[in-house]
C-alpha cells in the first residue's frame, strides 16, 4: 500500500470513528443558571484527565446511530471529590465503551458547588430531564435511561436516584466506588461546608433517603479503596435491600481508588464485563 492510499484508509477508518463517538456539546442552561456557586476563577485543564472550577454546567452527547442504537442511553457522571472532574477515565472513555454496547451515553460537565450543596443535583436533574425530553431524537427508549457514577460522581448519581422529581428519575444506577454518606471530608467539605447542620449530613448521606421508588442499582468497588471506604458502598447497598429495591454488588479484593477505565493487570480490570452481564440480566441489552 502507498502513503496516498494509506492516508486515504487512515482517513477513512477516522470517520468511521467519529460518526460512531459524535460528540454533540448541550448546554444545560441556554440563558444562564438561575443561582451561582461564587467560582470566579476560570476553567482550567490540569491535564487531560482532570478539568477545575467548572461553573458552565453542560453535556457531552455520544449519540449511537439509529441502525446502531438499541434504546438505552444513560448519564455519565465523573468525580472528582467535587472539587473537579475526570472527564476523561471517567467520562468520554467510559461513553465510548457504552456505545460500543449500543447505548447512548451524555459525559456531565456539572457544576462544582462550592459548598452550594444543591448546585450538583439540579445539574444532573436538569440533564436528565433533557436527554427525557428528546428520546425521539436520539432514538432512545424513555423507559431504559440510566445513571452512572464515579467517587464523587458516584454521590451525585445516588443522590438523584433518591432525591429525584417527576421527569428526571433515572430508570437504573451504577455506582462505582461511591461516596454514598457525608463524613468530615475533602468531598463532603466541598458540597456541604466545613460545619453542616445534622440535617444537611442527612439529606445528602444517601443511604439514608432510599425509598421503594429508588431505581435498580448496580454497585462497584474495591476492598482495599483507601480514599472511599468500601464501607459507603455496602451501607446503600444494604438501605437498597431493606427497602426491597433490586440491588447487586459486586467487590474486588484489590483496585483501589479511581481505577475507572485505567488497566492495572488486576481483576478490577474487568469490571466492565460485569457491567455488561448486569445490563445483560436487566434487559437494556441484548446479548452480543
Amino acid at each position: 500500500m502507498n502513503m496516498k492510499y494509506l492516508i486515504l484508509w487512515l482517513l477513512s477508518i477516522m470517520t468511521i470513528t467519529i460518526n460512531l463517538s459524535a460528540q454533540e456539546e448541550i448546554k444545560l442552561y441556554k440563558n444562564g443558571p438561575a443561582e451561582t456557586s461564587g467560582i470566579v476563577e476560570k476553567e482550567t485543564i490540569n491535564n487531560p484527565e482532570f478539568i477545575c472550577n467548572v461553573t458552565e454546567a453542560r453535556m457531552y452527547a455520544y449519540i449511537v446511530p439509529k441502525e446502531k442504537a438499541n434504546g438505552t442511553a444513560v448519564l455519565i457522571c465523573p468525580g472528582g471529590g467535587y472539587g473537579g472532574l475526570a472527564v476523561r477515565n471517567e467520562g468520554s472513555e467510559v461513553a465510548t465503551w457504552f456505545n460500543k454496547l449500543g447505548i447512548t451515553a451524555f459525559v456531565l460537565y456539572y457544576r462544582m458547588p462550592n459548598q452550594h450543596s444543591d448546585i450538583p443535583l439540579t445539574d444532573a436533574q436538569t440533564a436528565m430531564e433533557i436527554i427525557r425530553s428528546s428520546v425521539h431524537k436520539w432514538n432512545i427508549d424513555k423507559h431504559k435511561i440510566g445513571i452512572i457514577g464515579f467517587s464523587a460522581g458516584g454521590h451525585l448519581a445516588s443522590t438523584l436516584g433518591t432525591h429525584f422529581m417527576k421527569g428526571n428519575r433515572p430508570d437504573f444506577m451504577i455506582l462505582v466506588y461511591p461516596v454514598i454518606s457525608m463524613t468530615i471530608d475533602g468531598t463532603s467539605k466541598n458540597l456541604i461546608g466545613d460545619n453542616p447542620s445534622v440535617e444537611l449530613m442527612k439529606r445528602f448521606s444517601n443511604e439514608k433517603q432510599v425509598s421503594k421508588d429508588t431505581p435498580p442499582t448496580l454497585l462497584i468497588a474495591a476492598a482495599d479503596d483507601e480514599v472511599v471506604s468500601v464501607e459507603h458502598s455496602y451501607a446503600f447497598y444494604k438501605a437498597l435491600k431493606s427497602k426491597n429495591v433490586q440491588a447487586e454488588i459486586k467487590i474486588y479484593d484489590k483496585g483501589g481508588h479511581g481505577f475507572g477505565m485505567k488497566k492495572s493487570g488486576l481483576q478490577v480490570d474487568n469490571w466492565l464485563d460485569f457491567v455488561k452481564e448486569w445490563l445483560i440480566k436487566c434487559n437494556y441489552i441484548t446479548t452480543q
